[in-house]
Parts: structure tokens; C-alpha cells; sequence
């Protein structure tokens, strides 16, 4: 048997990994504003990289929301189209090394799944997202790509612009520490700079996303939630996500590689095919 590529096709970038001997590697990734053209680039850089010929290639496996501007095989090789949730959930799972889990894909939006070995149920989706950041970073701090926002976060600071428990009272509340956020943006005034209002954006999209997030988990009897996705490249994310998990008591992380899950899970449903 050849390898199986996995392609995760969004609007403007594709991911790409291999699936070869039961193992999983060679992460790669394109943009392109054109689906079609960032899925025909992802495979050629694949093979570019590789040094292989696409002979090697033994199935396509393909998803996302620009597989469906696909038709027919690509570069010649079986190109299967499989379900964006199930990919989500088999990626999450095997790059978080799972048995069951909340697995969360970060993209545009945000979708929940939960996944319990191998068996996938969309739980939730929420128009939270990387589009919600993108859109209010472009509004409030004048940048519109993401490497540009995450170097405003250092210089940031949350209490210029989050009202927190220990604000608005001097007693504490039992199971919620006086730094916990109370109101997204409810300090905020005009003296907040663009570095605090870019740490803030980051607090209310990745606390929106955890909420759902630790709801999915309680309903659906999960102890574990397992975040994929582009907005998981962001470091102040990551310790947002850490808090979360300490507040609620529950295990959430970021596995290595979360970014390409989806992908993942595609070329591992191509042992299914």
C-alpha cells in the first residue's frame, strides 16, 4: 500500500500530512486564495519536498470547506471526500493521544465534537472564531493578519480593558478567583492602547470558545477538551485555555501539531476507505 495524503482545504490555505506505516508526519501547508488551486499546491509541495513521484501516492483523502470546489482525482491519484467533523474528531484524538475527548476546531468559526474512539457527533458550532478576531482586530487596532495581531499581545494588558470579580466586589466568591473576568471590555476607556486592546480581543474569543468548550464537556460526560486549530498558534490562547482547565477542573490542551488535526483525520479515515 502507498501513502495516503490527508488535505484539510480551507478558503485560502491547505494543510496537508502523510500517512504512511501507521505513522503520521510531513505537516505541510499553502496558501492560496483559490481552493483549488491551494489543494493542487499542497500536494505538489508535497512532492516537491519529498522528492517522491506522485505514483507514491496511494489515495487523496480531502475536507474542509474548500473540498467542495473540487471535482474529480487530483494529479491522477483517488481523491475521497470525508466528513470536516469526523476529521476533527479523529485528529484531535490521535494527536492528543485520546481515547475520548472534546475536541475543538478553532477555524473561522468553532466547532465541538465529541469523539470516542473513532465514533464522532458534532456537539455545537459557534460563529466564534479566528473570524471574530480577525474582524475585530481589523476594527479596533487597524491589523488584519494574525502574525501582525500577535505581536501587539506582549506590550498588552487585561486590566485595561477587562472588569474582573476583584473590581466589583471585596468578598470573595467561592469557586471563582478575584481575577477572573467578570465583563469582557468593561473597563474599557479611552486610554486603553491598541496592545491592550489586542490582549483583550484574544481574552473574549478564547473565553467565548472555553465556555462552550467545558458546556460540551459536562453535557456530554467528557473530562478531557482537546483544541485544534490556527487560533491555537497563539501563545496568550494557549495560557487562556490553561486557566480555563484550572478554574473548571478539567484537562485541556493544545497538542503538538493541533493546527493540522483536521488533516490528520482525514488521512487516517483512509483506512476506513
Amino acid at each position: 500500500m502507498g501513502i495516503r495524503l490527508g488535505l484539510d482545504i480551507g478558503g485560502s490555505t491547505t494543510k496537508v500530512v502523510t500517512y504512511d506505516d501507521g505513522k503520521v508526519g510531513n505537516y505541510f501547508l499553502v496558501k492560496a486564495d483559490d481552493p483549488v488551486a491551494s489543494a493542487y499546491g499542497a500536494v505538489g509541495k508535497y512532492l516537491d519536498q519529498t522528492q517522491l513521484k506522485v505514483d507514491a501516492i496511494d489515495k487523496i483523502m480531502v475536507t474542509g470547506v474548500g473540498a467542495s470546489y473540487l471535482s474529480g482525482d487530483i494529479l491522477g491519484r483517488e481523491t475521497i471526500r470525508v466528513s470536516e467533523f469526523s476529521c476533527v474528531g479523529l485528529g484531535g484524538l490521535f494527536l492528543a493521544k485520546r481515547k475520548s475527548a472534546i475536541v475543538v476546531s478553532m477555524g473561522t468559526g468553532t466547532s465541538f465534537v465529541d469523539a470516542v474512539d473513532g465514533e464522532v457527533t458534532h456537539v455545537i458550532g459557534s460563529g466564534v472564531g479566528g473570524g471574530t478576531l480577525l474582524g475585530l482586530a481589523g476594527s479596533m487596532v487597524n491589523v488584519h493578519d494574525v502574525d501582525s495581531f500577535i505581536s501587539l499581545l506582549n506590550a498588552g494588558r487585561l486590566e485595561a480593558v477587562d472588569l474582573t470579580v476583584g473590581d466589583i466586589t471585596k468578598q470573595e466568591i467561592p469557586g471563582l478567583p478575584m481575577d477572573t473576568t467578570a465583563s469582557n471590555f468593561g473597563k474599557v476607556n479611552d486610554l486603553a492602547t491598541a496592545n491592550d486592546l489586542a490582549v483583550g480581543i484574544v481574552n473574549l474569543v478564547f473565553q467565548s470558545v472555553g465556555t462552550a468548550a467545558v458546556l460540551s464537556a459536562r453535557y456530554r460526560g467528557r473530562k478531557s477538551i482537546v483544541f485544534t486549530g490556527n487560533l491555537t498558534r497563539i501563545p496568550l490562547g494557549k495560557q487562556i485555555i490553561a486557566s480555563f482547565a484550572k478554574l473548571y477542573e478539567l484537562e485541556m490542551f493544545v497538542p503538538e501539531h493541533a493546527e493540522f488535526a483536521t488533516a490528520v483525520g482525514a488521512a487516517l479515515m483512509g483506512k476506513q476507505v
